[in-house]
């Protein structure tokens, strides 16, 4: 009989306590709610500019009283991306799209054209993206209209947009696109903000001409870069956060070359290779040897 009363005394204990623990301790803070699938917003400080949204891409487009200046439809699987795209732009202008230009000729960025071509546009890519569009016929990637060499400029109601080859990065066909008086550019996934390059970024980029193209694309006029994937917390990209990444990658070819020359590529290369004075940008661990099996590639493979 003692062990019984025991027993109940302690079960009180025991609920007391509890009750007492749930009323001192908070409640965990709810999760943020999840963005829309879709978002258009003005770039703050210009009156024509402005990025769409879908999901983890994003483009620019320009409005002017002549018409739209259009880029990246990014509908790569998902077609109900690009007529949402079409939809957002004429919420904000009756004027017809009269372009619409390619970033590069990667499919998650370019699929998807035909609600523009149908709108009348006019597709414009660099010359490297139109041969290789040609060739690999993607049911969902229109072939450009026209292609571009180094650079041409497109003045359309009053705006003027300039497209810039700048060499070979994470593409061979990746095209600037610089809007002089409002000093910004539309670059896409050649430059990641405060962040390691992806191993998709990588996979089949171009290293040393990388670095080479981050600096021509520096010496263009320009302060804010709009990203073909939102920054953190939605910002633009700035002149800082290039340079950020020319100097990791600066530094990431140098110390793989001496891997290189030490006979390390690609292992132990990949577990030895560290550059901490940048192991505060974003995924650093989860791809910093993602980068290190690239670059030891060129420098030990010469590939």
């Amino acid at each position: 009989m003692k062990n019984k009363t025991t027993s109940v005394a302690i079960a009180f204990i025991v609920a007391g306590n509890a009750a007492a623990y749930a009323q001192t301790t908070p409640a965990p803070a709810p999760a943020p709610p999840a963005p829309p699938l879709f978002a258009t917003t003005k770039v703050e400080g210009t009156d024509n500019v402005y990025v769409f949204r879908y999901q983890n891409h994003q483009a620019m487009f320009v409005v002017t009283p002549a018409g739209v200046i259009a880029t990246d439809p990014i509908s790569y699987g998902r077609p109900q991306a690009a007529e949402a795209y079409v939809a957002e732009i004429k919420k904000i202008t009756g004027a017809p799209i009269r372009y619409l230009i390619y970033s590069h000729h990667h499919y998650d960025h370019v699929a998807g054209g035909k609600p523009f071509k149908d709108a009348g546009a006019t597709i414009v890519a660099h010359k490297r993206a139109k041969e290789r569009l040609e060739i690999l016929k993607d049911a969902a990637t229109l072939v450009p209209d026209e292609a571009v060499d180094d650079k041409r400029v497109i003045e359309l109601g009053g705006t003027v947009l300039e497209l810039h080859f700048t060499g070979r990065n994470h593409s061979d066909s990746s095209l600037v696109m610089l809007l002089p008086k409002e000093k910004i550019i539309f670059a896409v996934d050649f430059n990641q903000l405060g962040s390691v390059p992806s191993r998709l970024a990588v996979n089949d980029s171009y290293p040393i001409e990388w670095e080479a193209s981050l600096k021509r694309t520096l010496t263009l006029g320009w302060d804010r870069m709009i990203p073909g994937h939102p920054g953190p917390g939605g910002r633009l990209g700035t002149r800082a956060d290039m340079e950020q990444q020319l100097a990791f990658m600066t530094e990431l070819s140098s110390e793989v070359k001496k891997a290189s020359d030490a006979g390390k590529c690609f292992d132990p290369a990949s577990k030895e290779v560290r550059l901490p004075s940048f192991a505060n940008m974003r995924n650093y661990e989860q791809d910093i040897e993602w980068n290190i099996h690239r670059w030891c590639g060129y420098w030990g493979r010469g590939i």
